[in-house]
């Protein structure tokens, strides 16, 4: 027997990962000195997050330290075998506490099987990655040949989304200041996706809304396994963004009619580093492509 798990970053709903039986551990973010976990839709946490920002808050992101992995991955060790998936290290650091925990616990355990994965992937793309993961267990398929299959298509998940501020990539880093004030200004609506190693990469910086939601669908359809063909999993999430999130999921379906085209809402670790207005969509490819 063994547990596949993650992270709160896959951004979906508690109930549907409780009901795939992939445990997560939750990141937290912080507003005002007070720290609050990622509920996972389990409350009204989410909605509370934005009312926030609305009102001009500014929240940050902290890793999961060792002590809380080990905390989290225990009980599971104690059924059985363990793969735990990790948000992505181009995002996070957090990956280098798990891998330090699941050393320290394999002297408790020396028993058991543990595995942890950077999956290189984030927000959506975590989820649809670890979502497959759970058909191949539930196929049968042993803890070995699941890690083995991860680590080789873990950079076929392909990530893209635009966002219509820049400010929140500003705060986080992602831009300049000075570009983030040309673009509001602007009303630049930036195109990114992720290379290989799941690090945010421009594509276009489009002039309007509806450029950039054209820019983003054809990006997909150039990249997409089958192209219109494509049966997979092509999963979209939103930060608090649902109008928009919805017309983007029905141009979808028209361009790829035998998808499988879910809608999430985007999470508070990763919305506080994007900001409300952004629209994100991930699927099966071949590999990413590395920074240029």
């Amino acid at each position: 027997m063994y547990t596949i798990s993650c992270e709160s970053t896959v951004d979906l709903d508690l109930r549907y990962l409780t009901k795939r039986q992939i445990p997560a551990i939750a990141y937290a973010y912080t507003l005002d000195g007070v720290d609050y976990p990622d509920d996972m839709r389990e409350g009204n946490g989410l909605a509370l997050f934005y009312n926030q920002l609305a009102a001009g808050k500014q929240p940050t992101t902290s890793l999961i330290n060792v002590e809380a992995y080990k905390e989290f991955f225990r009980p599971l060790l104690d059924k059985g075998d363990l793969l735990h998936l990790a948000f992505s290290s181009a995002l996070s650091n957090s990956v280098v506490n798990a891998l330090n925990a699941a050393e320290e616990l394999k002297e408790e355990y020396p028993q058991r099987k543990i595995y942890v994965l950077d999956t290189t992937c984030a927000c959506v793309g975590f989820g649809m990655f670890a979502d497959c993961l759970a058909d191949l267990r539930d196929e049968g398929k042993s803890i070995d040949e699941v890690y083995q299959w991860a680590l080789v298509n873990r950079t076929k998940v392909h990530h893209i989304f635009y966002s219509t501020t820049l400010t929140y990539f500003r705060r986080s880093g992602r831009v300049s200041s000075a570009a983030a004030l040309i673009g509001n200004i602007l009303r630049i609506c930036p195109v990114m996706h992720t290379d290989i190693n799941g690090k945010i990469i421009p594509i276009a910086k489009s002039i309007s809304e509806a450029k950039a939601q054209g820019r983003m669908i054809q990006e997909i359809y150039d990249t997409v396994r089958d192209g219109s063909e494509y049966d997979g999993k092509l999963w979209l999430g939103h930060t608090d963004y649902i109008d928009s999130a919805n017309k983007t999921m029905a141009q979808l379906r028209q361009r790829f009619p035998k998808a499988d085209i879910r809608l999430y809402d985007i999470g508070p670790v990763i919305a506080a580093h994007c900001g409300p207005g952004t629209v994100f969509a991930c699927y099966w490819g071949e590999d990413r492509v590395p920074a240029k």
